[in-house]
């Protein structure tokens, strides 16, 4: 048992050393120069440099672009950024396009 902890401690020591000193100060913002550049490039926030990036933010509604991009061609609300395009919505009723067109949607 003792082992493990002593393991724990050492590995946890060797993180904390590793860690910049100086991330958050004005010349070098939190997060390492790659995650920022990540954060940059996809609009998120993983670094912590980009707070208005995080999701539900204006600038970066909930879930992924990706996600967003299928809820916009596909008029659904998967992301949580459509809630008007929800099943059951005047602007997207129940079932399914294909189901409404056969009439094999239950109302």
């Amino acid at each position: 048992m003792y082992a493990r902890l002593l393991a724990a401690g050492l590995l946890t020591l060797g993180v904390v050393a590793c860690a910049d000193p100086n991330d958050g100060r004005p010349g070098n913002p939190p997060g390492t120069a790659a995650e920022r550049a990540i954060d940059r490039a996809a609009g998120t926030n993983t670094s912590g440099a980009y707070p208005r990036q995080s999701d539900g933010m204006p600038g970066n509604p909930p879930g992924t672009a990706a996600e967003r991009a299928l809820d916009r061609a596909a008029g659904t609300n998967t992301s949580g950024a459509y809630p008007s395009q929800s099943d059951g919505t005047p602007a997207n009723p129940r079932g399914t396009a294909a189901g409404r067109a056969l009439g094999t949607t239950t109302r």
